[in-house]
């Protein structure tokens, strides 16, 4: 981590996960960076407007500015239009949680939700929205690499780390084999389904959006739930809806200037 940006960015990310504010030698010990440097790090983060100090010689916490910043980006891209009236039409059918993750280099990152459960118990992950998916034991993570190679899929799972950093749930995959195995059966099946693996207590399926020319994959759209009520066999109701719901956003998606130039560079590769 040598450049000035390059750890102010990584004091971003980190404080993105403690909205609550933390303190700078929390920071610090955590980035392992010197604790001066990441003083005066916050010092020019704070004058530009992106954190402030909670208290006089306390914690810093983020801004709305950060936060803003990707709203408005994702909002010009036109995803949220395009995507949750699908979204929403799932979770109305499954009265499930039901969200939507993108493809952005190595990683998928959740950026669209719809509630469908009313009451009792629900799983509304809301401080997720935003957070990079855990590949390994998310189902959407699990449709997604169940898509690449062998190879492929691997690779990507052991960069970000096969084990989820927070407590997995007991039968999250503890081994590449394990991995494997999972993988091969998402590709006989068409879609993930998995309950206690990203989450205990948690259970989901997920399948691909594909790039309806390319049919290259550009995110997932999953359904989630309290393992208590959404058991197997109702998740495998919910297979028909799930796939549907995948194929309209794909299509969807050629609305979207966020997918414009995948689109374009199929439409040249088959002139």
């Amino acid at each position: 981590m040598s450049s000035a940006l390059a750890k102010a960015l990584s004091v971003l990310e980190y404080m993105v996960q403690h909205p609550l504010g933390c303190p700078v030698s929390d920071i610090a010990q955590a980035l392992d960076l010197p604790v001066s440097g990441v003083h005066r790090l916050l010092k020019e983060l704070e004058k530009s407007g992106y954190v402030n100090q909670t208290r006089g010689m306390g914690d810093y916490q983020l801004t709305i500015k950060l936060a803003s910043l990707g709203l408005s980006y994702l909002g010009q891209t036109g995803i949220p239009n395009i995507s949750q009236p699908i979204l929403d039409a799932l979770a109305q059918e499954s009265r499930e949680l039901v969200r939507l993750a993108l493809a952005d280099g190595d990683t998928l990152v959740w950026v669209g939700v719809a509630q469908g459960a009313s009451g009792g118990l629900r799983y509304d992950p809301g401080s997720e929205q935003g957070q990079v998916v855990h590949l390994a034991s998310s189902a959407g993570g699990q449709a997604w690499l169940a898509a690449m190679s062998d190879d492929e899929a691997i690779a990507l799972a052991l960069k970000q780390g096969l084990l989820k950093p927070q407590t997995p749930g007991d039968t999250a995959p503890g081994s590449v084999a394990d991995l494997l195995a999972i993988l091969n059966t998402v590709r006989q099946r068409g879609y993930s389904l998995n309950a206690n693996s990203f989450l205990q207590g948690m259970a989901a399926m997920a399948t691909v959006v594909r790039d309806p020319d390319t049919r290259m994959p550009i995110g997932t759209v999953s359904i989630a739930g309290p393992a208590a009520r959404l058991t197997p066999d109702l998740m495998e109701s919910h297979a028909e809806a799930l796939l549907a719901a995948a194929q309209a956003l794909g299509e969807a998606s050629r609305a979207s200037g966020y997918f414009s130039r995948h689109h374009v560079a199929a439409t040249r590769n088959i002139a």
